[in-house]
């Protein structure tokens, strides 16, 4: 007999690159104070400015001893060699205590995290969500990722490249939404309602 699942849940956002994950959490973030958006762990240096607010900044030995510990859902390195990490202390303490944690991941961190048997399987203790952002077209996020800045035509295949590999994940998350041209406020609507 198992005990029933805690109230709380990781719901995992996960999309291509230019569909607008970050300013739907930054709106989330903004207008839903019940919702736990973890920090990451991250070898990257502080930027000026920048608080503690999205990331635990550690240094690599650090970070290698979060790994060894197992104190990690999931780690990648991204851009630059940096390691980024998901903190299970972010996270499992916070659904246990009923709420709700939001995490934007890529494909990787997905595959990672939906593989692992806190959340899937017959013994999952927790449940998770994962939504995908999808574009209202493959034109619509080839634009938006021209228009944030000059890119050469061998990176833009690249990243069309990676988008194509990101959109087949739509299939295996709980739940899709297109974010329309626009229609951010629809958008917003339809995941808040998924939460």
């Amino acid at each position: 007999m198992h005990s029933p699942l805690p109230d709380g849940k990781l719901v995992l956002i996960i999309g291509p690159s230019g569909v607008g994950k970050s300013v739907i959490l930054k709106r989330l973030r903004d207008t839903h104070p019940e919702i736990h958006f973890p920090r990451s762990a991250t070898t990257r240096p502080r930027r000026q400015n920048e608080g503690d607010e999205l990331y635990r900044f550690v240094s690599n030995a650090e970070f290698d001893a979060l790994q060894k510990d197992g104190k990690l859902l999931e780690w990648a390195v991204v851009h630059g060699g940096a390691r980024y990490g998901t903190l299970i202390d972010e996270i499992v303490p916070l659904i246990e205590s009923g709420r709700t944690v939001l995490r934007e991941v890529d494909v990787q961190g997905f595959d990672n995290i939906r593989g692992n048997p806190l959340f899937t399987g017959p013994d999952a203790k927790y449940k998770l969500q994962s939504i995908f952002i999808l574009p209202e077209s493959k034109e619509q996020l080839i634009k938006h990722i021209t228009k944030r800045a000059p890119i050469a035509d061998e990176e833009l295949k690249r990243r069309v490249a990676s988008m194509e590999k990101e959109l087949a994940y739509a299939e295996l998350c709980t739940a899709k939404v297109v974010n329309a041209e626009g229609k951010l406020n629809d958008t917003l609507k339809k995941v808040e309602e998924l939460l």
